[in-house]
């Protein structure tokens, strides 16, 4: 994603997401967003709806093998997903991309009070899930690009607002933060960022938590 677009960072997310455009990482986190929170869907619908008419209007294109492929779509069965029940907190889209509840992710703790776990993406993005302890502050840090996070239980807190479960919080270069956590739960998180983090702090001090960081450690 880029700037300049004179769209605010939510907007230019949820167009993103409209379009197609967000890796895969970040396509589940919206997903999952839309289907926790109504707050955005009038906006990604009126863009999807807007993109539909704007498709209807071209000429048709000539399908290649167009039956084999029709006979070959309607011939598909769908197969049991193994996957977790209705009750689980993650909703279809974020639960796609994982592969499996978050509970059966092992969760590595990076600093007291906060747990996360690294996710495959196969490409430039970073994707963790975040577990922090009630009451807990994330050291201070600034942007060099977009750090989107999706609230699954809990509850924080920054400048820009508090977040629920559902609530999309989208930090990008202009916001130096420490989101604190609510009191009341420890809150469980699923990040995406396309670019690393910076700290305040000398290096030295978070040699220790690259993961924390969103960055991986040097080369040798």
């Amino acid at each position: 994603m880029t700037a300049g677009t004179g769209l605010s960072p939510r907007e230019l997310v949820l167009a993103s997401y409209a379009v197609g455009a967000l890796p895969p990482a970040l396509h589940a986190l919206v997903g999952a967003h839309l289907a926790l929170s109504a707050a955005n869907r009038p906006f990604v619908t009126a863009l999807e709806e807007a993109l539909g008419r704007n498709v209807t209007q071209e000429a048709p294109c000539a399908i290649r093998a167009r039956e084999a492929r029709l006979d070959a779509i309607f011939a598909c069965r769908a197969e049991p997903s193994g996957r977790a029940p209705a009750e689980a907190c993650e909703p279809k889209a974020l639960l796609h991309f994982l592969g499996k509840p978050v509970e059966a992710f092992e969760f590595k703790p990076v600093l007291p009070g906060i747990d996360e776990c690294h996710l495959a993406t196969g490409d430039e993005t970073e994707a963790k899930l975040m577990r922090v302890r009630a009451g807990s502050t994330i050291p201070h840090h600034a942007h060099d690009g977009f750090e989107v996070t999706l609230v699954l239980r809990g509850g924080m807190r920054d400048a820009t607002g508090h977040f629920r479960r559902g609530d999309l919080a989208i930090a990008s270069e202009q916001l130096d933060h420490a989101p604190v956590v609510d009191d009341d739960e420890d809150c469980l998180c699923f990040v995406v960022l396309d670019a690393p983090l910076r700290f305040p702090e000398t290096l030295n001090r978070w040699a220790s938590v690259p993961a924390l960081l969103g960055t991986r450690p040097p080369r040798a």
